[in-house]
């Protein structure tokens, strides 16, 4: 499913149909998700056999396809998610609401994650998401991260994923009950679209479930990131 109708949008549901006319991709419908029914992508690109569009928020679109209900028509494991590049953390947000309704007896926070991170940008956002990047230039549209960076014209010496699990190894190192980090890890697959897998976002709800069962206190790193990009999350579960 493709967040957002807008102009991003509009290009990833345009590209993932070309991909598929010139035999470079597979996949049964794109789904685009938007709460203006005359967003961009449906004025430009409209419904075919293969995509269609649904009219509502995020909230409520992700309760209901991330949820443990089975799917009838195929097998929800390949489900794959095509992010806005200035989207909320929603994967966070879902995860976070799945645990206050979990444990609706227990403290359930949300903190800026803490310790120091080795990237040239690291900034909080107003509702204690932690925003880094390995870039401290201005990265051209829709660059695919390639292991040559089109942006300094040298190897790509980093990846996000591996500097934020080492952020979470020092964390616990230090004493902080820290599992995970669950990552949401958006990767290019074709003509410019990167993506992720629904399971993976399932997979990190189950994490935080397995972190906090016993009723013990846990805190859980939560990242949507991809491999110069990220937003960091700390999840904590009071004792229960």
């Amino acid at each position: 499913m493709v967040v957002g109708g807008g102009c991003y949008g509009t290009f990833y549901a345009s590209q993932l149909a070309k991909a598929k006319a010139r035999g470079k991709a597979e996949y049964r419908t794109v789904i685009v998700v938007d709460r203006n029914p005359d967003c961009q992508a449906w004025r430009d690109l409209g419904e075919a056999s293969d995509r269609r569009f649904v009219t509502t928020d995020w909230t409520s679109f992700f309760d209901e396809w991330l949820s443990d209900a089975p799917r009838t028509t195929h097998d929800a494991r390949d489900d794959q998610i095509v992010p806005s590049p200035h989207m909320p953390h929603l994967m966070f947000e879902w995860v976070l609401r799945r645990a206050r309704a979990r444990w609706p007896q227990r403290g359930v926070s949300v903190e800026l994650v803490p310790g120091d991170f080795p990237t040239p940008y690291d900034r909080p956002g107003s509702d204690h998401t932690r925003y880094v990047s390995w870039a401290d230039w201005i990265c051209p549209t829709h660059c695919i991260e390639p292991a040559l960076c089109p942006a300094i014209g040298a190897p790509r010496t980093w990846e996000m994923a591996e500097s934020v699990r080492d952020l979470a190894q020092r964390l616990r190192a230090a004493g902080r009950p820290v599992a995970g980090p669950a990552l949401f890890v958006c990767k290019h697959q074709v003509f410019g679209v990167g993506m992720f897998a629904a399971e993976a976002v399932r997979a990190g709800d189950r994490l935080v479930e397995a972190a906090a069962a016993g009723g013990a206190p846990a805190e859980v790193l939560v990242g949507t990131i991809s491999s110069c990009h990220g937003a960091l999350n700390l999840l904590r579960i009071a004792d229960g």
